[in-house]
């Protein structure tokens, strides 16, 4: 079972990733603040630990520098509401491992889990389950991983997204607007010209004719079809 601690002071926040990483089926502990992490970081054993900057009686900052110097090589990822390249720095100097800026979606904090996991030999890449055969790629949605003829390729995280999004309603048209609120959320609106360059990235990667395609077809005055 993976252990995973979770510090957050927020407890709407704190429940919601709790509730979360259970059902993707981790073990999971809590706590409200930076000492409470700080004593449970240093006497259980956890295969990653998402702690937040801002917390009472120590910060997420100090709770990964205190801990590093007594020798705790727990994973680390920071999560924070701030966005100052500053921050970023000081808190991969002190020892995390990755740092994610708040709002993140649930589907990129899982992401960024399972990139730690992996890179501890805490979690198995892959299984035969979990890997789709979408045109000329392959792909592992859960390990973000894409490839093809055994040599892989390169996505961003958008585009697995919404080529996750497409294959989850494989031979149905996806909506524009429904695939935007999807990736993007519905606070930030990129243009439809954005969502365009992602397909046509997307085809260079999947079909064997980009300019003739069979896989990711436009819906034309709706949206988008993936035909499997």
């Amino acid at each position: 079972m993976i252990r995973v601690l979770v510090a957050e002071d927020e407890l709407p926040m704190l429940q919601g990733l709790k509730d979360n990483l259970e059902f993707e089926g981790y073990e999971v502990d809590t706590a409200t603040n930076g000492a409470d992490a700080l004593k449970k970081l240093m006497t259980n054993r956890f295969h990653v630990a998402l702690l937040d900057v801002m917390m009472p009686e120590l910060s997420g900052f100090d709770v990964c520098k205190q801990a590093r110097a007594k020798g705790n090589k727990t994973p680390v990822i920071m999560l924070t509401a701030k966005a100052e390249e500053i921050d970023k720095v000081l808190g991969l100097e002190l020892g995390a491992d990755d740092y994610i800026t708040k709002p993140f979606s649930l589907r990129e904090l899982l992401a960024r889990i399972r990139a730690i996991l992996r890179r501890s030999g805490a979690e198995s890449v892959t299984t035969d389950k979990e890997i789709h055969q979408i045109g000329r790629l392959l792909v592992n949605f859960s390990a973000y991983i894409a490839s093809i003829d055994g040599v892989e390729i390169k996505l961003s995280y958008k585009e697995f997204e919404i080529l996750h999004y497409l294959h989850t309603h494989k031979n149905e048209t996806v909506d524009r607007d429904e695939l935007l609120d999807e990736i993007w959320g519905t606070d930030y609106q990129p243009t439809s010209r954005t969502i365009d360059n992602f397909i046509l990235k997307l085809r260079q990667k999947v079909e064997a004719d980009p300019n003739d395609p069979k896989i990711i077809l436009t819906v034309h005055g709706i949206g988008y079809k993936m035909v499997l």
